[in-house]
C-alpha cells in the first residue's frame, strides 16, 4: 500500500490538531471532471465499478485535480444486492433498476449471503 501523504483528514477524525479543515466532496468522482468524463466514455459505470484500476483511477482524479483532503472509493450501494443475487441494470437517463425487485419473503429468501472477499473482491482491490 502506497505510503500516506495527507492525514489532515485522519488527524480531524481523531480530534487532532490540523491546519484547516479537511475538504472532500460528496460525489467528488463525477461527470464535472473532463478527466472522469474520458475515462466513462470508454466503460459503462457498473464495468468502472467492476474493474479495480478504473475505480482507483476515478477514486485519486479529485485529490490530484481539485486537492481534496479524502478520497471517497468509486463504487455504488447496489453492488452489494447484486453480490446477493439480485440482477442490477444501469439504464442510461433512468438510473438503476432491478428488473427482479424483491415483493415477497420468498424473493428475500431466495438472496444468497454475500462474501465480501469473494463477490466484492473488486472494491476491496481498487481500495488497496
Amino acid at each position: 500500500m502506497a505510503e500516506l501523504q495527507n492525514d489532515r483528514f485522519l488527524r480531524a477524525c481523531r480530534k487532532q490538531k490540523v491546519d484547516r479543515t479537511p475538504i472532500w466532496i460528496m460525489r467528488q468522482a463525477g461527470r464535472y471532471l473532463p478527466e472522469y468524463r474520458a475515462v466513462r466514455a470508454k466503460a459503462d459505470f457498473l464495468t468502472m465499478c467492476k474493474t479495480p484500476e478504473l475505480a482507483a483511477e476515478v477514486t485519486i482524479q479529485p485529490i490530484d485535480i481539485l486537492g481534496t483532503d479524502a478520497a471517497i472509493i468509486f463504487s455504488d450501494i447496489l453492488v452489494i444486492p447484486e453480490a446477493m443475487g439480485m440482477f442490477l441494470e444501469m439504464n442510461e437517463g433512468i438510473g438503476p433498476v432491478f428488473p427482479k425487485p424483491i415483493r415477497s419473503e420468498n424473493d428475500y429468501k431466495e438472496l444468497k449471503d454475500a462474501d465480501p472477499s469473494k463477490d466484492l473482491k473488486y472494491v476491496l482491490d481498487a481500495v488497496e
